[in-house]
């Protein structure tokens, strides 16, 4: 063994997916290391954070299997292609059984079918490689290095045919990719969204700049080689950030939206509005919630977080009345576009803090018979909590898309009176260590 390499054995994994290991009385964690393992790893200290490498296995679990993906262990994209399906099965229930045993019985996790290509939304970013040719990929983890990617094993594989195209264009198109370190350059990225369920393509180019000099021969040649795209939108973002989208968009070709349809209704998707990226498996996430709820029909709901109306839509048809809020002014639009285009007269929607909104509504006496609440990835802040507790609707359905944050949640929300009724993790992210759980608890 050279200097900082040791031996190790993994005693469990952390919720990330890595492997834990114990060297001199602390704990690191170690990628694509299982439990029961024992392993090489190579130690690297800088200024403010240790890395613990794996540099090999020793002994393999039973659990372990040959990723399938080239990429794997180089991109950050993917935690678990290193588990059998079973495995990885295994462990996000365990996680979330771990986390939730407190407030009652776990259900069994929904799993997918098909575990790969799911993603309906890709996002790419280019850049020069080594030899200053074109790359396109995805940034290496805890860094800003992107690994050339030439296609992703849950990517829709249209959206990595589309990337591809892109990327051999450029040189004819005297397109460059945008440099961080100069600022010099033109494309920084390239987002592609598509509809499962109606086939239409939006391709998104992030560039640098608003010029863009023969445009439209571009794309004239990209839409010869890809006709399902059905939109193409340039959206500028000259400012030094790792944010992907800017502020302002430049429709160049069709409508600037694409159409889905979820659970039997149609939403319009603009560039920047959020859409569950794995169709199949939103469906059951949504659909089971609602049937958690077991509603009559005459029930008044309140979607928080409502986004572009996804959930308020597909419950629309189970109660009497339901009430959208969503701080995103251009999430809203969408939102009430969205029920005018399904022909739904039960929902409305307001720009406004949820937490705001509900309290107006408990100090106004108003009474509401049901909360859905889908979070982002850092739950509810506590001021959301309380209106909520404030507002006192006798169920309240939520969605969750991390476990930690929803296990604090449920802690506040059980203190002041509320009873889980029924908890289950759904595999919205195959591959990845991310699981998604719907919770439905009355008052």
């Amino acid at each position: 063994m050279s200097k900082g390499t040791l031996k190790v054995k993994c005693i469990g994994l952390h919720e990330s997916g890595k492997g834990i290991v114990k060297i001199k009385g602390k704990e690191y964690l170690v990628p694509r290391l299982l439990a029961g393992e024992t392993a090489i790893v190579d130690m690297k200290r800088t200024k403010y954070k240790t890395f613990v490498n794996l540099v090999k296995v020793e002994n393999e679990s039973k659990e372990r299997v040959k990723p399938p993906c080239i990429y794997y262990g180089e991109c950050g994209g993917c935690q678990l292609q290193h588990m059998s399906q079973q495995a990885q099965d295994q462990f996000k229930q365990k996680l979330v059984e771990d986390l939730l045993k407190p407030f009652g019985k776990v259900n069994r996790i929904l799993t997918m079918k098909a575990p790969y290509h799911y993603r309906n939304k890709v996002h790419s970013t280019f850049a020069y490689g080594k030899k200053k040719e074109v790359i396109s990929g995805i940034y290496q983890e805890d860094s800003h290095h992107v690994i050339d990617i030439d296609k992703c094993l849950i990517h829709d594989p249209k959206a990595d045919e589309i990337i591809e195209t892109i990327k051999g264009f450029m040189k004819s198109f005297k397109m460059h990719p945008f440099d961080e370190d100069t600022g010099r350059g033109f494309l920084r990225h390239v987002l592609i969204k598509r509809g499962f369920a109606t086939n239409q393509v939006m391709v998104v180019l992030v560039t640098s700049t608003n010029v863009f000099p023969g445009k439209n021969n571009f794309i004239k040649a990209l839409r010869k080689v890809h006709p399902e795209i059905s939109t193409v939108i340039m959206n500028i973002n000259n400012r030094k950030t790792s944010v992907v989208l800017g502020n302002q968009e430049i429709v160049l070709y069709g409508k600037g939206y694409i159409e889905d349809v979820l659970c039997g209704k149609r939403f319009q998707i603009s560039a920047k509005s959020f859409y569950q990226v794995n169709p199949i498996q939103t469906e059951i996430l949504y659909n089971t919630g609602i049937e958690m709820a077991n509603l009559k029909g005459n029930e008044t709901a309140i979607d928080a977080y409502c986004g572009i109306g996804t959930i308020s839509l597909i419950v629309s048809d189970k109660v009497k009345k339901v009430i959208g809020v969503e701080v995103n002014k251009d999430a809203v639009r969408d939102a009430i576009r969205n029920a005018k285009n399904n022909q739904i007269k039960n929902a409305q929607f307001f720009n406004d803090d949820a937490g705001d909104f509900m309290v107006k509504l408990a100090n106004e006496k108003k009474k509401m018979d049901l909360v859905i609440m889908d979070p982002p990835r850092a739950g509810s802040d506590e001021k959301f909590l309380s209106s909520l507790v404030k507002l006192a609707p006798k169920k309240v359905v939520y969605v969750s898309c991390n476990p930690v944050t929803l296990k604090r949640d449920l802690h506040y929300l059980t203190k002041k009176g509320y009873k889980v009724k029924e908890i289950q993790p759904v595999d919205m992210f195959p591959q990845t260590a991310h699981v998604e759980c719907v919770v439905f608890l009355e008052l």
